[in-house]
């Protein structure tokens, strides 16, 4: 098997904690050069790669013939111009989430991922582990019986003033960092798409916000969640039925967070409990896309899936009165 060989925008602290390894050791998949200017940063990728070429630009690395793919772990507001940069340059793209700020902006990037044949995708890896796809199968196939309702919960601490999850001119917030999990978890476990957002309130400091409160109108079943960056670390979602509950109670960072987790207790009142303590869930989506890169197979997360959470997002702001 021909691995895809890949190279990272930039030397982010995420990707040198989590994606770089997991590129480095998913299965078909070679990890082979960094764009960064600073050798320091460099040297935290190649402690672990030592055979990753480093070039000192993002354009450098995109002319660069002998790489398949690229990451992009850049902030926020970079995501859809060096997505399209790359795939102008006929890279494929794996690019950190929220792919893009408004919802609108997918359409430039799915008719460039058309028009290039290419692949494009939001690094959404809760979709690619074994208690989401679980999680559906149970859910779906009438394990509650009727869903009736769903709670999610993420939360973290980050007051740090400096971090880009604080800038509003990167694009941070609360909700574009961590409420893409609690929406797109809902959506993916369902298949069903909010029709209305009843009530959102956000709190904002520096002009990002760093809690949110959300009631949605699904379909099939009411939704709330809670997100903040700025409460003690806590995540959950549960799926209510009307004959059972599924909670995963470590579903966004599983086995960073904790173990991941699926607990299922039915009508009859005995408690299943599922756990998965060595999935390495970032190392699944790099074989997933390279994958769908070498065949032509679907791919779990396509643009159009990160199209759908992105639209939550933005009918979440407006209910709240703000721009999004």
């Amino acid at each position: 098997m021909t691995p895809v060989r890949w190279g990272i925008l930039g030397a982010a602290k995420f990707a040198r904690e989590h994606m770089g390894p997991a590129i480095h050791a998913a299965k078909g998949a070679e990890l082979s050069a960094l764009a960064t200017s600073s050798a320091d940063k460099a040297a935290g990728f190649q402690g672990f790669a030592p055979q990753l070429r480093v070039h000192d630009s993002y354009e450098a690395l995109l002319a660069d013939p002998d790489i398949d793919a690229v990451y992009i772990p850049l902030p926020n507001h970079l995501h859809v111009a060096w997505s399209l940069k790359a795939l102008q340059a006929g890279k494929h793209v794996l690019c950190e989430k929220p792919m893009t700020l408004h919802a609108t902006e997918f359409d430039q990037l799915i008719a460039a991922r058309d028009a290039t044949g290419r692949l494009a995708a939001e690094a959404y890896m809760i979709v690619h582990h074994p208690q989401f796809i679980r999680a559906r199968e149970l859910v779906q196939g009438g394990a509650i019986g009727d869903l009736v309702h769903v709670d999610a919960t993420f939360t973290y601490f980050n007051d740090d003033a400096a971090n880009i999850r604080n800038k509003p001119e990167a694009g941070g917030g609360g909700l574009r960092d961590i409420g893409v999990y609690t929406f797109g978890a809902a959506r993916f476990v369902t298949g069903q798409e909010p029709a209305a957002i009843p009530y959102a309130k956000l709190r904002l400091h520096n002009e990002v916000d760093v809690f949110a409160q959300v009631a949605a109108d699904f379909p099939g079943f009411t939704y709330a969640a809670t997100v903040s960056m700025r409460m003690f670390p806590r995540q959950s979602i549960t799926f209510h039925g009307e004959k059972g509950v599924l909670t995963l109670t470590c579903p966004f960072n599983a086995n960073v967070f904790d173990v991941a987790t699926l607990t299922l207790e039915n009508e009859a009142h005995t408690v299943t409990t599922e756990r998965w303590p060595a999935v390495n869930q970032y190392a699944l989506q790099v074989e997933n896309f390279g994958k769908s890169v070498r065949t032509g197979a679907d791919y779990p997360c396509p643009l159009e899936f990160s199209l759908g959470t992105q639209e939550m997002m933005d009918m979440v702001f407006a209910a709240a009165g703000q721009p999004a």
